[in-house]
């Protein structure tokens, strides 16, 4: 009886270690506004269980902007960050090894637009000096969009005052009762603040062709990003996020507005189905389709930031280090089918 109940417990133990391992995969990911369509597949994955599916452990803080949920993870705080491509080449500027390893977002989806209360007048870009431009929360995708659009039309950062609104109802507030003269800003509060008639856009990014000509190359968006340090000592709970991202990339491109406003919380509509859709619509074009960043994607994402950084300019950047498509290669290949 005893040997029995030795073989018996000792092929448990064989059966159990992909449960250990999986149950073992505690990640803190922090975002910053997770609600916007920025992020959608991050949610996609969430709620659709997905992280789970991968023997995840997942624990997801949310900021109110990108810079914030980037600080969370070098201060030691969060192990990920679901953000904007671009801080993976600041970081580097700065001495701080981080590297994408999937991508969710292949424009950045941002839309600068003004107040038409407030800039009645409005002629040019040029208009914006001197003016108060809200972003999610300063240094954030928001802002070096904003910063880079304003360059183009000679104003430098110092020449604008700008204010962190956030990513939900709070941003139309700001616009609508005047607080902001011009938005920085993404989906679904975007398409509420335009079919209200509270914004009229100079430049939207939603758009990829659209993206592609401001920036003058492909600029990759939302990512899942890491230090190399923890990519390096959790190979397993990086292949499993990239595995989920794909897969809701994946699902994303199938899905229908009927389907997305299933899975998405009540909370990130922002009141108004309607607007949801509209805006997941206008949106959807931008999002990865297969979670493959592009080779091209951080020379455009370092010539971007050195426009607007002189510090960043005469930096000499490893860029082939800020991302990997190893990880996303293997979710392609188990999920090829979707």
């Amino acid at each position: 009886m005893q040997r029995r109940q030795f073989i018996a417990a000792a092929s448990a133990a064989l059966a159990m270690p992909a449960l250990v391992r999986a149950q073992s995969m505690k990640v803190t990911l922090a975002v910053g506004g997770k609600n916007l369509l920025y992020y959608l597949p991050l949610t996609v994955a969430e709620q659709l269980g997905y992280f789970k599916e991968e023997g995840l452990d997942l624990s997801i803080v949310d900021f109110a902007g990108g810079s914030q949920a980037l600080r969370a993870v070098v201060g030691g705080s969060a192990d990920v960050v679901s953000g904007a491509f671009e801080h993976t080449v600041n970081m580097q500027a700065k001495g701080q090894r981080l590297r994408a390893f999937v991508l969710q977002g292949r424009a950045p989806q941002i839309v600068l637009g003004f107040n038409p209360k407030t800039l009645a007048g409005y002629k040019s870009i040029a208009d914006l000096r001197g003016k108060k431009i809200g972003v999610t929360a300063p240094g954030s995708s928001t802002n070096i969009m904003a910063n880079f659009v304003l360059a183009k039309a000679g104003i430098k950062p110092s020449e604008v005052s700008y204010i962190g609104v956030g990513a939900t109802s709070g941003a139309a507030a700001a616009m609508r009762s005047g607080q902001i003269d011009a938005i920085s800003n993404l989906d679904p509060v975007i398409t509420l603040l335009e079919r209200s008639g509270d914004l009229k856009i100079i430049s939207d990014t939603r758009v990829v062709a659209e993206a592609d000509k401001v920036f003058g190359g492909p600029m990759p968006a939302a990512c899942l990003y890491a230090p190399q340090t923890f990519i390096d000592k959790n190979p397993q709970a990086v292949q499993a996020m990239a595995n989920a991202i794909v897969r809701a990339d994946k699902w994303i491109q199938i899905a229908g507005p009927a389907d997305i406003i299933k899975v998405v919380p009540e909370g990130f509509l922002l009141g108004d189905r309607a607007v949801y859709i509209d805006a997941f619509l206008k949106s959807k074009g931008a999002l990865s389709p297969d979670g493959m960043i592009p080779e091209k994607g951080p020379d455009t994402a370092f010539r971007a930031l050195a426009s607007i950084d002189a510090e960043i300019a005469k930096a000499n950047l490893d860029l082939g280090a800020v991302y990997t498509n190893e990880f996303v290669k293997k979710a392609n290949a188990k999920y090829a089918k979707g």
